[in-house]
Formats: structure tokens, C-alpha cells, sequence
């Protein structure tokens, strides 16, 4: 349950963290999420460097299944057993539903303007 708690807080955090650091801000502080996280031989978030450093996220109470979980959801562009630092970024605006829906609802309206 913990883990569950986790992500909902995460899930709230990103859309704030979003208006409060502007665009750029926001991927700045994801780049600093992944380098945290990552391996630092490989320069890839592994299951062992998540692991082990999921602490400085306040992942500490997540299951090894629910750490998995979130690794190979992220794995899904090239099947390697690792997050580079743009899979890990998607990862995180694929985890917060508020985000998503704010840039289809964007991007629905930029392509109403080409006759879409």
C-alpha cells in the first residue's frame, strides 16, 4: 500500500512542481531526478542503482516488485533493461495523468488551428 501512496503523492507533486519551475525548470529537475538514480559506470538507471539509491526520492518504503514495476514500464522503447535519461522522462509524465491531459488538451487546440 505504501507504494501506492507514494505514486499518488508523486502524481499530485509533478503538475505543481510543472507550474511552480515552468517548462524547462521542470525537465532540469528531472535530469537531476535521473542523475540521482542512475548507475554512474553505465549512466542508466538500472534495477540495482534504483535500488539502491531510491531513498533520495522518498521510494524507500516501495516494494522490490513495485520498484521492477517502475523500471520496466520505462523500458518499453528499446527493451535494453535500463532507463536512459529521456525514457526516464517520459516515465514521469506518463506517471502523472494530470500532465498528460494537460498537453493533449493543448495539443488537441494547436491542431483545431490546422483544421484537425
Amino acid at each position: 500500500m505504501a507504494g501506492v501512496d507514494k505514486r499518488a503523492d508523486f502524481e499530485d507533486l509533478l503538475p505543481v512542481m510543472a507550474i511552480k519551475l515552468g517548462g524547462e525548470g521542470l525537465i532540469n529537475e528531472l535530469c537531476n531526478g535521473f542523475q540521482l538514480l542512475m548507475d554512474k559506470d553505465r549512466g542508466v538507471i538500472t534495477m540495482e542503482s534504483l535500488k539502491r539509491n531510491a531513498a533520495f526520492l522518498g521510494l524507500q518504503d516501495l516494494s522490490e516488485d513495485e520498484l521492477a514495476g517502475m523500471v520496466k514500464e520505462g523500458w518499453s522503447f528499446d527493451g535494453d533493461g535500463a532507463l536512459n535519461q529521456m525514457e526516464f522522462c517520459v516515465l514521469m509524465f506518463r506517471l502523472s495523468p494530470e500532465l498528460m491531459q494537460e498537453s493533449r488538451f493543448w495539443l488537441e487546440e494547436e491542431l483545431k488551428g490546422y483544421g484537425f
